[in-house]
């Protein structure tokens, strides 16, 4: 009886991992063809990565996909203001705003990764700690429609990859994995039609 309990446990967890993976995949495609549908498949695929990154020991991963159920909230009503107010346009930053982004980054990191390995059971608290700052700024920068966007994205997913696989995530480490391709054929999507928009 155990056993059987022990199955289905294990069946139900794979199953949510697959409707998290599948809206996942949902929401970087979306949000890449500039749809504002992405915002309700993201916040699909958040919430239940919040209970996956929490059974893992990945306790900032959880908090992360916790932020992306409520920049989910603000992506949609961003882009729609910004549909009606810029016609859908695509903003840059400059290099020294980059710069000090990744600074914070780093700095901010450090003093998490020091807690987490602390006060918690994280397998990874510096990994965990970058990524999910990493990704903090690039889910503001989503919403916001900075073309450098991407860029972020592919750095932190490529830790991803190798964090949720360390876990035992197979499936969310090939989410992430195609989640580098997506964010590079975004990066050159969002960049040609930044430069369309120049005068």
């Amino acid at each position: 009886m155990a056993l059987l309990s022990e199955a289905l446990g294990a069946l139900r967890a794979n199953g949510l991992e697959a409707v998290a993976v599948a809206t996942g995949l949902a929401y970087v495609l979306l949000i890449l063809c500039r749809n504002r549908l992405g915002w309700v498949a993201g916040a699909i695929s958040s919430t239940i990565y919040v209970l996956i990154a929490a059974r893992s020991r990945l306790p900032m991963q959880s908090v992360l996909n916790a932020y992306y159920v409520v920049m989910a909230v603000y992506g949609w009503i961003s882009w729609t203001r910004n549909a009606e107010e810029q016609g859908g346009r695509i903003f840059r930053w400059p290099l020294r705003r980059h710069l000090l982004a990744v600074m914070l980054i780093l700095a901010v990191s450090a003093l998490s990764a020091r807690l987490l390995a602390t006060l918690t059971q994280d397998d990874w608290p510096l990994l965990d700690a970058v990524t999910t700052w990493t990704s903090f700024l690039a889910t503001w920068l989503v919403a916001r429609s900075v073309l450098e966007n991407w860029c972020y994205w592919i750095a932190a997913d490529l830790i991803m990859v190798f964090l949720y696989l360390r876990q035992g995530h197979a499936p969310t480490a090939g989410l992430f994995a195609s989640y580098i391709v997506v964010a590079s054929l975004g990066l050159r999507s969002w960049l040609r039609r930044y430069r369309q928009q120049q005068p």
